[in-house]
């Protein structure tokens, strides 16, 4: 996107600002305003403002963020075990040792921040009400530290490392890694590789390119349902 007359996105003698523009929307452009604003409980973008609207009806008394854990929330006791986890990764598609690898990482690392108490929890739930303590560093920014959904930071990762493209390949993903490191920040590091990695195995494109709206329903959450519900159908037809 070009600069608008009253907002300087780039300087020239900075290389990484005229490499990496952040998303800004046309003059006089019908889409979704004021997208630096986050939004509690929506995925909402420049494309899809009403967000995912039947999920969001839905759990519209959740966070963003919280919406995101909800698949794996069954029982929808505001607790997710180990166990939790394993079923929901299988449900998806992954196989046994990646499944079992994704509750080692996520329990080991995400359960403690979420705890109600100092004691530690030898069976490593993660608490759904408190899923904002597990906000990490070195991610796109696209959670804020409260688990709501901010659009610009959501664009931006498509305007950054894409080219303003609707998809990303597993090259644009490397990029985002490098560009959103943080210093000092090894958890932040691996929990965002990790992220997209689990991503990327998941949706899986035949023509190598995540899709943007794949990428945003992954966000609330929505696009895991769906998922699995399509592999039950798979499965039942042999």
């Amino acid at each position: 996107m070009a600069n608008d007359a009253n907002t300087t996105t780039s300087v020239p003698t900075v290389p990484i600002t005229l490499e990496r523009k952040p998303f800004l929307p046309e003059k006089d452009d019908k889409g979704l305003q004021e997208l630096g604003v986050a939004r509690a409980n929506i995925a909402a973008t420049h494309d899809k403002p009403e967000g995912t609207s039947s999920w969001s009806t839905r759990y519209s008394r959740q966070t963003v963020l919280q919406q995101h854990c909800a698949f794996f929330d069954k029982d929808e006791d505001s607790v997710i075990y180990p166990w939790d986890t394993y079923i929901g990764f299988r449900a998806l598609g992954f196989m046994i040792p990646l499944s079992l690898l994704a509750v080692f990482i996520i329990h080991a690392n995400f359960s403690y921040p979420t705890l109600p108490s100092w004691i530690p929890d030898p069976q490593l739930p993660v608490y759904v009400d408190r899923i904002h303590k597990d906000k990490h560093g070195s991610d796109t920014g696209t959670y804020d530290t409260e688990g709501r959904f901010i659009p610009q930071k959501f664009e931006d990762i498509f305007a950054k490392y894409a080219d303003g493209r609707d998809y990303l390949t597993i090259r644009d993903v490397a990029n985002l890694l490098n560009g959103q490191r943080i210093i000092a920040d090894p958890i932040g590091w691996g929990g965002a590789m990790f992220e997209w990695l689990a991503t990327y195995i998941m949706l899986w494109p035949e023509d190598g390119k995540m899709r943007k709206e794949d990428i945003r329903r992954i966000y609330d959450g929505s696009i895991f349902s769906a998922i699995a519900e399509r592999r039950t159908r798979e499965k039942k037809r042999g």
